[in-house]
């Protein structure tokens, strides 16, 4: 492959990470929006933010499978397609059996489009020869803080919530007909290996993954509650904990690439999980305000290209197809998502938020001692 080439397929991969970004952004804006016009209460927003979870756990193995018999570029489309396309009905309709319809279809379109982007993305970065993991995964933060920015800032002139999602919906059709042509198109010459359970080391892969996944989780749906509740004494805005995560993470993952080419994925690895761990417990024991909020900060970097990493040992195995392997990966790392916040919640319940965060210190050093597989 040509340099031109190679670097419009690198292009293709950060833009369409940028667009499942905004999706997904758009998507979490809307959720107060379906409460308020559907009449739900918390409980029944629950069920309805469940076929979610249920959609994308069904879209990413399908995915997989998808991508062996027609390749990356048809699956993206297909799954964008959906995505895109469900948040307008989502923004206007009232009927919970017509939402919970088109929930579910969003779930599996970002399930199917997920997939097919981080096949792509260890394709690409095994082309290019140099990392590039932690680079696409940044534009997927980007695209979450610009897709999260345009509804708060068209709030303030009063604009209809769909009035939004239209705007988002163009710029998603406009961006993705651009790099549309640049995507892979390369299925499998057996048409794939259709629904593969992980095996022997991509089990462990997929258990770090779900891993990684679940602490991000935590400090998204947790740390405010946290901040508030047992740690209320420093007078913590909630909502500052995930800020500085993400704020972290988002750099940690822009100069990942460059991180891992110097000190080589085994070290990030060890250095990620360590790094996350004792952010953890400076959460829980910092006793100051600026140590527990760099303890957040340390979460975010230490997390930041643990996952990148991940992937890009997917494609390293050889016990299972790379295809096969990133959807099995990304699939346990979804339901370390949709597992974490109820896990951390019943450790809560049982002892303390505090003790909760101080296990997933624990094994956020279980990453780091299985960093051996990043080799």
């Amino acid at each position: 492959m040509n340099r031109t080439a190679l670097k419009r397929l690198q292009n293709s991969t950060r833009t369409v990470f940028f667009l499942v970004g905004v999706i997904s952004a758009l998507w979490s804006c809307l959720v107060p929006v379906i409460k308020h016009h559907a009449g739900l209460n918390d409980g029944e927003l629950g069920l309805l933010l469940l076929c979610l979870g249920i959609g994308s756990i069904i879209g990413m193995p399908l995915a997989g499978h998808w991508v062996g018999r027609w390749g990356c570029r048809v699956v993206a489309t297909g799954g964008i397609s959906i995505a895109g396309s469900l948040l307008m009905p989502l923004a206007l309709l009232h009927a919970v059996p017509l939402l919970a319809v088109s929930v579910f279809g969003l779930g599996m379109g970002l399930g199917a489009v997920e997939t097919a982007l981080n096949i792509q993305a260890v394709d690409v970065e095994k082309l290019s020869g140099k990392p590039m993991l932690s680079g696409f995964h940044a534009f997927f933060s980007i695209g979450g803080a610009i897709g999260a920015a345009g509804p708060q800032a068209l709030t303030l002139v009063q604009a209809a919530p769909w009035v939004s999602i239209l705007i988002g919906e163009i710029g998603i059709v406009v961006l993705f007909c651009a790099v549309w042509p640049s995507l892979l198109n390369s299925p499998e010459p057996d048409g794939g290996s259709g629904f593969a359970m992980p095996r022997g080391v991509v089990w462990l892969i997929g258990l770090l993954t779900s891993i990684a996944f679940l602490a991000e989780g935590a400090v998204l749906d947790w740390g405010g509650v946290y901040l508030s509740g047992e740690r209320a004494a420093f007078s913590i805005a909630p909502g500052l904990g995930y800020a500085f995560f993400a704020t972290a993470m988002t750099f940690g993952r822009l100069t990942g690439d460059y991180a891992v080419a110097k000190a080589g994925p085994v070290l990030i690895m060890i250095g990620g999980g360590l790094c996350a761990a004792l952010g953890f417990a400076l959460v829980v024991l910092g006793p100051d305000r600026i140590t527990l909020l760099g303890g957040f900060v340390l979460v975010g970097l230490g997390c930041a290209n643990i996952v990148p990493v991940l992937y890009a040992a997917s494609g390293k195995q050889t016990v299972m197809k790379s295809s096969a392997a990133v959807a099995a990966i990304t699939t346990m790392g979804y339901t370390g998502i949709l597992a974490g916040p109820a896990l951390v919640g019943a450790v809560a319940h049982i002892s303390s938020l505090s003790t909760a965060f101080m296990l997933l210190a624990a094994l956020m050093g279980f990453i780091a001692l299985n960093a051996r597989l990043a080799r």
